[in-house]
């Protein structure tokens, strides 16, 4: 049987994390969460397997979602980066100037979330083996 894919939400709503925590854990993924971005960070980098996709809201206290995606796309560029937003006229043109692969509006139907997962996950084997 294959490992868990390993996912970091990072949001600094309680609500939001604790939602897709629990929805993603019943996917069978490996979730790690964080409540900003500086402990999203922290959390990216000290993790020795690595993440295989990234979920974090654009605005959130210490470091911004727009940040994290700027800092984790500098150092692995192949980590997908799925930014979630419920704040801001244009926030797509935010995450998509830091790179993220998708940005979603806040609230945003889980089934989608899960199936944009997938995408990415595939894509991302996909690069890995070409």
């Amino acid at each position: 049987m294959n490992k868990p894919y390993k996912l970091l939400i990072i949001d600094d709503s309680k609500e939001i994390v604790a939602g897709l925590q629990s929805f993603l854990k019943n996917k069978n993924y490996d979730v790690v969460t964080a409540s900003d971005g500086l402990e999203g960070l922290k959390l990216f980098e000290a993790e020795n397997q690595g993440f295989d996709l990234v979920i974090t809201d654009l605005v959130m206290p210490y470091i911004s979602g727009v940040g994290v995606i700027s800092i984790i796309k500098k150092n692995y560029p192949d980590i997908p980066i799925i930014a979630i937003t419920g704040w801001g006229e244009h926030p797509e043109a935010l995450a998509t100037e830091a790179q993220a692969d998708l940005v979603l509006e806040k609230p945003f139907d889980l089934s989608k979330l899960q199936k944009l997962i997938t995408e990415l996950l595939a894509k991302k084997a996909q690069l890995s083996t070409d």
